[in-house]
């Protein structure tokens, strides 16, 4: 855990999704909605919580971030290339021919991506054959797995549940960026939040309900996490902002998958603190 304060860890959210929102915007395609809903968790876990090495991104003692929602990768990339994984001038190639950075996570482009994702619930099944692995081989790491709200209506992410739950996997954290933004396949309409905290109680999880955007929040619940001994697998439904920081993004389906133009970027840009 690297010492960092809770308004440095802030200033690293926003400029995150600056970045995040600089590579779409240059792309002209990406989804900012979502990457921007997800930025105080990426920026927490990157910056403070996982024990990590950029100069060694495949040292087998670190702790794997897999974002299951992939099509959010412009903030996980905006974090690794802070970070050194590899070159920022390559955050201006995102979505390009040949680019590492491709429209969604691949580990054999990008250093520093555990595994490639995209394809909605499957993320969660490779995170538990990873705490499987972990807890196997005497390991100490942890395994965060980010999903999105859409991904609850994949079967494939319960029956994660229930494997984490019979294997007492106490090394996995998954956190759902629940942003509240996704619509109902037969009628096209918006569904609400859901209760799903104590879907997951049922589940045997250890739960934890927080503004997934409020650091202070985000911060408390690692905090609680970490000092835990209750040998269950981690739960947070993180409720968040879907293109949170930017006014007319905010709570807009409209901008899940869309890049902004000159106009609206450089609305965003200020908005988010930037020149």
């Amino acid at each position: 855990m690297k010492d960092i304060s809770i308004g440095e860890l802030k200033d690293r959210a926003q400029d995150l999704r600056r970045k995040a929102l600089t590579m779409i915007y240059e792309a002209q395609s990406g989804h900012p909605g979502g990457a921007f809903s997800a930025a105080e968790v990426v920026a927490y876990l990157y910056f403070k919580e996982m024990n990590i090495d950029p100069k060694n991104p495949e040292w087998p003692d670190r702790d794997r971030f897999i974002l299951s929602k992939g099509h959010a990768c412009p903030i996980q990339y905006a974090a690794l290339g802070t970070l050194g994984y590899f070159p920022e001038e390559e955050m201006h190639k995102l979505r390009k021919e040949g680019s590492m950075l491709q429209g969604h996570p691949n580990m054999r482009k990008c250093p520093g991506i555990d595994i490639s994702t995209g394809s909605l619930g499957q993320g969660l099944s490779v995170g538990v054959g990873m705490a499987v692995a972990g807890k196997r081989d005497g390991k100490n790491y942890r395994v965060y797995v980010v999903i999105g709200d859409g991904e609850l209506d994949e079967g494939e992410l319960w029956e994660g549940f229930m494997a984490a739950n019979a294997w007492g996997l106490d090394n996995l954290v998954v956190i759902l960026d629940d942003n509240g933004l996704q619509l109902d396949g037969t009628t096209d309409e918006i569904i609400p939040h859901l209760d799903v905290v104590k879907k997951m109680d049922a589940f045997g999880f250890e739960t934890y309900d927080i503004d997934g955007n409020d650091m202070e929040q985000v911060a408390d619940a690692f905090g609680k996490i970490n000092a835990s001994s209750s040998g269950k697998p981690k739960f947070i439904d993180a409720r968040t902002v879907k293109g949170k920081g930017v006014s007319y993004m905010e709570n807009q389906l409209g901008w899940h998958g869309k890049a902004p133009n000159d106009e609206e970027y450089e609305i965003a840009m200020k908005e988010l603190g930037g020149r």
